[in-house]
């Protein structure tokens, strides 16, 4: 299977060392500076290969009838263009988080891939990490019981450094503040763990530090669910000195489970009613990971090619991509009308906070 990739910045390593682990023929590159496909080839030790090519107009390189596999990871105002014009291209795709940053792109994405055949997914790779996919277990077994309630809390830190490296960072027409780049994936965990449907988000967020951006660096929500349980989020980028935490906790009748880390990466608590063989040893567990990026990558490659191979939906899939971005997007809507925003939301984009905290 012949895969490329647009975007060589940052995240993109994460993604070819995914490709690479799982056998794809790396077939392309694409970014607009010739030192990011460089500098990306040489840390994956393929520097000399030839038979990449490179390009800096990722639809020519989509015009080439060979390449299965297209993965997205670029600034997140371009995901939902790219994504119409590689499904439109008959191309298999990954997008990095968020698939869009409007509720009418994700949605067309959706209808598009249905009509064309194509597999998409949406890159929440935490999905698979080990600790993640043992309270899933417990969910889907039942062990929960009835549930109360669940809470996400991403405490982590960035500095003015790091909204400096990038114009896009912070803006509302080309990213959204910290709820939509860092917290997403934490609050994908947790809508995915609380099941049924989120029906409002009543939500505030403020810009307490980071001035220099236009979008929001803390965030706090109330889920309803249809099930009638509840949950929270807090999410922010304001944590001194450096980052705090991502923990997820799920409440039930007859279990509680504390997922932490600095990528949902350890079981902080396991404390279930019918105690079962292989209990005791999950209290404590810790994957070691090297960045918050953890290392889901390589099993969500994984599961994408097989899903390409079986003609199946990929365990995370667009739809899945587009309930995280709802949330988020409800947040926004809330925080601007001052209410409790009624799900499922419609018509609404990072573009319509233009202004919130000038």
């Amino acid at each position: 299977m012949k895969y490329a990739l647009i975007g060589c910045n940052r995240i993109s390593e994460s993604h070819l060392v995914a490709a690479l682990d799982n056998g794809l023929e790396i077939a392309a590159l694409c970014d607009l500076f010739e030192e990011n496909i460089q500098n990306l080839l040489s840390i994956c030790g393929l520097e000399d290969n030839a038979d990449i090519k490179r390009y800096k107009d990722y639809r020519e390189m989509l015009q080439d009838p060979e390449i299965d596999l297209v993965a997205i990871a670029t600034p997140s105002d371009l995901h939902a263009r790219m994504a119409l014009d590689c499904i439109d291209a008959k191309k298999h795709l990954i997008i990095e988080k968020p698939m869009a940053l409007s509720i009418d792109e994700a949605d067309e994405i959706i209808r598009r891939a249905e009509e064309a055949g194509v597999t998409v997914s949406a890159c929440h790779q935490n999905r698979f990490n080990p600790a993640v996919q043992m309270l899933r277990g417990a969910l889907e077994e039942g062990r929960f019981g009835k549930l109360s309630h669940g809470s996400v809390n991403i405490r982590w830190h960035r500095g003015e450094d790091y909204y400096s490296l990038a114009a896009w960072r912070g803006t509302w027409a080309k990213d959204g503040g910290c709820l939509m780049n860092q917290c997403v994936h934490g609050i994908d965990l947790l809508i995915w763990m609380m099941g049924g449907k989120v029906t409002s988000v009543y939500a505030q967020t403020r810009q307490r530090f980071h001035e220099a951006i236009e979008a929001e660096d803390v965030g706090q929500a109330v889920l309803t669910f249809d099930s009638g349980a509840i949950a929270t989020i807090e999410g922010t980028t304001n944590v001194f000195p450096e980052n705090l935490e991502e923990t997820l906790y799920i409440f039930g009748e007859s279990g509680t489970v504390v997922i932490g880390g600095e990528s949902a990466n350890e079981i902080k608590t396991w404390q279930f009613a019918d105690v079962k063989a292989g209990d005791e040893e999950k209290v404590g567990f810790i994957e070691e990971v090297t960045d918050v990026y953890g290392n889901g990558h390589k099993l969500l490659y994984a599961d994408v090619i097989a899903a390409i191979s079986e003609g199946r939906k990929p365990y995370v899939d667009a739809v899945d991509g587009r309930a995280a971005l709802e949330i988020v997007l409800a947040m926004y809507k809330s925080q601007k009308t001052g209410l409790p925003v009624q799900l499922p939301l419609k018509n609404f984009s990072t573009l319509d906070m233009q202004g919130e905290f000038s």
